[in-house]
């Protein structure tokens, strides 16, 4: 019994030593996925990108009910890599953000341009812009607020 067992890992261990082969494991490295780590080693050690505002929150005062309320946001990239923005999404469909497709380089600024339809929507209000970022965070928030005078009837 004691043979057999010999045997038999003496067979897995040969079979195991044989199947590593010679092969030179470094003639199976891709190239390009060496450089591109390279790169993306790189931009991580920049440092994750930072946003500053000259204001996240507008107050248009008061307005009459179907007037447009328009707000330009300026930002600047204050981090050490590329900024992007991926995505602004309003709190309601009155209320359209257009936002930089290109990244914003370090140092750099862009505007947020929001459009606030105030059509059906009177009394106090209180719109927030969601940007989708690579910050930190991974997203920012600008507010737009103010009081519509309703219509008369």
């Amino acid at each position: 019994m004691k043979k057999i067992k010999f045997l038999f890992a003496f067979i897995v261990a040969s079979t195991i030593l044989v199947s590593c082969g010679n092969e030179n494991a470094t003639s199976k490295i891709n190239k390009n996925n060496v450089e591109k780590a390279k790169y993306r080693d790189a931009e991580i050690k920049k440092g994750t990108a930072s946003i500053s505002f000259e204001e996240k929150v507008y107050n248009f005062g008061t307005v009459n009910e179907g007037d447009i309320v328009e707000k330009v946001f300026t930002l600047t990239n204050s981090g050490k890599t590329d900024l992007v923005i991926t995505n602004a999404q309003s709190t309601c469909g009155c209320t359209v953000p257009v936002w930089p497709k290109a990244p914003i380089k370090p140092g750099e600024t862009g505007e947020i341009q929001v459009k606030f339809n105030t059509s059906g929507k009177p009394n106090r209000q209180q719109k927030d812009i969601t940007l989708t970022t690579n910050t930190e965070s991974g997203r920012e928030v600008l507010t737009i607020k103010g009081s519509v005078i309703p219509k008369g009837k």
